[in-house]
């Protein structure tokens, strides 16, 4: 028979062996960001470039924490460090001024070389997919295009960002429902306010056409993904132009004054 004495010795061991495994497992996920990282966020992100330095050394502990908690993955196409950095600054900039975020709802981003159809073919000529975010045997991961991934981040003189807007699709998706209206950072008392703005400015971009992309008008979820793009991509654009929208914009994402 075992002494208590030894029962304890083995349960102790038992114990060193588990938070030894646990450790090694936390250290294998971490992601030490590349040498050049923050002259490629400079060069490449303009958000981060208007940061000052406390709000720059934010981002970086953001990006850094979101490449050590989701995968990314090159399907026939290499992912570079650029790569990378460009993608984790999709998911930040939305939720910057989120501070506790986190993209439960995300556990892997696969980088596809071009567009692709629904079956999810690189090849042919009916390929219209730059990004999408997964459902079913595709869920908690999204596909983004290498080329339209580093074309928002390259064009700054439009409002379009594949990164920014397929990232927007995943905040709008947290609530458990895909539907434009972002419930888990939108306070209650403006849902009623944000519907009906989004369904009068997607009659008026049918009726009367619009300077926000057309895309937009297709339903309020792309809506929601395509006006989101136009307020971190161009915002002083977006104040003018639409006020309104930019105000409540504002109070979705917390980054009014």
């Amino acid at each position: 028979m075992f002494t208590v004495w030894q029962i304890l010795v083995g349960f102790l061991l038992i114990v060193l062996i588990i938070l030894f495994v646990f450790r090694i497992s936390i250290v294998k996920e971490v992601v030490f960001l590349p040498e050049n990282y923050r002259e490629l966020l400079t060069d490449y992100v303009k958000f981060y470039h208007q940061l000052n330095e406390e709000g720059r050394q934010r981002f970086e502990k953001r990006v850094e924490h979101f490449l050590s908690a989701v995968k990314i993955t090159g399907v026939n196409a290499i992912v570079e460090d650029i790569d990378r950095l460009l993608i984790a600054s999709g998911a930040i900039i939305p939720v910057f001024a989120i501070s506790d975020w986190q993209y439960i709802n995300l556990h892997e981003v696969l980088v596809y070389p071009g567009a692709f159809n629904e079956d999810f073919d690189q090849a042919g000529s009916d390929r219209p997919i730059a990004g999408m975010v997964g459902g079913g045997a595709m869920q908690n991961v999204m596909i983004i295009t290498k080329w339209q991934l580093r074309q928002g981040f390259i064009n700054n003189h439009d409002a379009h960002n594949t990164a920014i807007h397929e990232f927007v699709h995943l905040i709008d998706k947290m609530d458990g429902t895909l539907d434009g209206v972002p419930e888990i950072i939108l306070e209650r008392k403006y849902t009623s306010q944000w519907k009906n703005m989004m369904d009068t400015t997607i009659g008026q971009m049918k009726t009367d056409g619009s300077d926000i992309d057309m895309y937009g008008a297709t339903n309020p979820t792309e809506f929601f993904a395509v006006i989101s793009e136009y307020f971190f991509e161009q915002p002083d654009l977006l104040n003018a132009n639409h006020p309104g929208l930019y105000e409540m914009l504002e109070r979705i994402y917390k980054t009014g004054g």
